[in-house]
């Protein structure tokens, strides 16, 4: 596949970033005040942070395979069902759980708003790598014309 120079824009960065942030942070905020048994908080924290790790690898192998870096299928594998068991334990979770249909949307949704940040976040940051990497150097060639 081949990769065109061009920059990210600095809105779709900051976007990004905030839905990550935003979508984690409400998560959290969600779960500090609910009135939940202290290991069924650690259930649902377990599950973002495993879904946002595994959002992230998986992206990174899609792209590396995209790219032609070698990846092995095992990490492959694993980085998806890592994600899919991650959205599987959400969803099972909130089925069971004895919250209100809008609890059960509110996490649903500030946990999928935070798998899009971390994904967009890495994608921004690589193609970002590669730019610079990319980039022309400017020797100011210019100046050194007599």
């Amino acid at each position: 596949m081949k990769t065109q120079n061009i920059p990210v824009s600095p809105a779709f960065v900051a976007i990004s970033w905030i839905a990550m942030i935003g979508g984690s942070v409400v998560y959290l905020a969600g779960l500090w005040q609910a009135g939940m048994e202290l290991n069924e908080k650690g259930y649902y924290f377990s599950v973002l942070i495993l879904a946002l790790f595994a959002a992230v690898s998986l992206q990174k192998t899609v792209r590396d395979r995209q790219e032609n870096i070698p990846t092995t299928r095992l990490y492959h594998g694993v980085c998806l069902l890592a994600f899919g068991l991650s959205v599987a334990l959400l969803v099972i979770g909130l089925v069971n759980a004895t919250l209100m249909p809008s609890e059960k949307g509110f996490y649903g949704v500030s946990f999928f708003m935070a798998l899009f940040g971390a994904v967009a976040v890495q994608k921004n940051t690589r193609d970002n790598q590669f730019t610079e990497q990319r980039a022309p150097v400017n020797n100011n060639a210019e100046n050194t014309m007599e």
